[in-house]
């Protein structure tokens, strides 16, 4: 990170120094973290207050680990820490002053209702062939994650990819205030969490927050083909550059084709010329995420030709979004399990539809969480559109799933993973193509692992990530 002196991380807070009394002395120039065990060398270790632990406990574990410092809502005797009223405001504070203090970065904003992380990894990694790039790990994108992000910025980063997620209206407003866009994409807007906003018209105004944020000389990357999208045009500040299929959108794709594993090649159209690009991602919604990666990148300075050969070159790298094992016996296990909402169902479904196969189609779906009122009329639609896009079984897990098995003439309800996993051991054969998409809390993920031969942790929930929000 770019080093802080512990006075300046209270004059960034304004907080109160103790445990030292010397604090120009005492030197952040390692990892900050909210972790313990994930500090060294001269670390800040964040002491949240969470729901099941309290970081001021680990303090002294984080000492040893490497950390000069704490910044804490309480004393700790012994140990440098900065004394704050509010822990995580403060933590914010002082991912903004990194962010101040690096006066070439360049900072791209990326939200949507689904998508978010895949966009961010295949941005970071075009944006890295280039020079140096920080980027979230898998979805760091609430009020911890993005200052967890940020504060990994080193003096000789160029690029910094800030994925936002937000759980209601103000949240990436306030995201942006930690770290302030050049660059805003919004990918789409869905009907995911619709239960926490109320509709997806709050959905829309919550993610316009990014857009918004935008100075005059800044670009605003937005989905043309999502009407609540493009409409965020209006009144912005910043410049605009629509992408998408549609005719008039500034970066566009034409000519899609999808090849035996659902993987798409288009060609792409940009006001600084053609190419033709294949992704190594499979699934065409793929397809929308690389056009916004490209008009960002265009506009960060990178060549077509820069572009291209990173899209093309890019491979996943978040877990659990289109994470495809071919297992010795011939079954393809498809693994999308890392979140779900109607609209990335139904992309992955695509997807699935998409992919040769001698065997059979499987799609191993659970629930979808924060839907309100219509959860079981959107489950019940995914089982009526897994019968149009031709699958031959669904296993439906979970009571939350239990409409999407009414919908599908073939389809099995089972109550848990367990029984799932003894379900598809029988029963799945060579040529199969097994899909597995759920919600993150569905656990569904972890079941895909398990039939993919991945070794599963013992305590799943221990591993989520910290920060995430949609």
């Amino acid at each position: 990170m770019i080093p802080l002196t512990l006075a300046e991380v209270r004059d960034l807070t304004g907080g109160t120094v103790h445990g030292t009394d010397a604090p120009d002395a005492v030197v952040v120039d390692g990892p900050v973290s909210t972790d313990s065990r994930e500090c060294g060398a001269g670390s800040l270790y964040v002491a949240r207050v969470g729901e099941h632990a309290d970081g001021h406990a680990y303090v002294d574990a984080a000492v040893a680990a490497g950390a000069v410092a704490a910044l804490t809502s309480r004393v700790v005797d012994g140990v440098p820490c900065v004394v704050v009223d509010d822990v995580q405001t403060a933590f914010g504070q002082v991912a903004r002053g990194v962010v101040d203090r690096a006066p070439e970065l360049r900072v791209v904003g990326i939200t949507g209702s689904s998508g978010k992380t895949s966009a961010k990894d295949l941005l970071a990694s075009v944006l890295s062939t280039v020079a140096e790039t920080v980027a979230p790990v898998n979805s760091l994108n609430g009020e911890i994650g993005v200052p967890l992000t940020v504060c990994r910025v080193a003096p000789t980063t160029r690029f910094l990819v800030a994925e936002m997620g937000a759980r209601g209206v103000g949240h990436i407003e306030y995201l942006t205030r930690i770290a302030p866009p050049q660059v805003a994409i919004v990918l789409n807007v869905g009907s995911a969490h619709v239960g926490e906003f109320g509709s997806k018209e709050n959905i829309a105004l919550a993610k316009s927050e990014l857009p918004q944020a935008v100075p005059a000389e800044g670009v605003s990357v937005l989905n043309a083909d999502d009407p609540l999208v493009r409409a965020m045009s209006e009144g912005l500040a910043s410049r605009v550059v629509l992408v998408g299929l549609a005719p008039d959108a500034d970066v566009r794709a034409e000519d899609v084709e999808l090849d035996d594993r659902g993987r798409p090649t288009y060609t792409l159209v940009t006001p600084k010329g053609s190419a033709r690009v294949s992704l190594r991602q499979s699934g065409a919604h793929h397809v929308g995420n690389s056009l916004s990666v490209a008009a960002a990148a265009l506009e960060l300075g990178l060549t077509l030709d820069q572009v291209v050969a990173g899209l093309r070159a890019a491979e996943a790298v978040s877990r659990w979004r289109m994470e495809i094992t071919e297992r010795p016996d011939g079954v393809v296990v498809v693994n999308d399990a890392y979140n779900a909402n109607p609209d990335s169902m139904r992309a992955a479904l695509d997807a699935l539809a998409a992919m040769a196969t001698t065997g059979r189609r499987w799609a191993v779906l659970g629930g979808m969480l924060e839907l309100g009122a219509d959860s079981d009329a959107e489950h019940t639609a995914v089982g009526g559109y897994a019968a149009d896009r031709g699958v031959d079984r669904v296993v439906a897990v979970g009571e939350g799933a239990r409409p999407i098995a009414a919908a599908f003439p073939a389809a099995t309800w089972v109550p848990d993973t367990d029984a799932a996993y003894a379900l598809l051991d029988e029963q799945l054969a060579s040529g199969d193509v097994v899909l597995l998409k759920s919600s993150r809390d569905s656990g569904l993920r972890w079941l895909g692992d398990r039939l993919a031969g991945v070794p599963v942790p013992e305590t799943p929930a221990a591993s989520a990530a910290q920060g995430v929000a949609r």
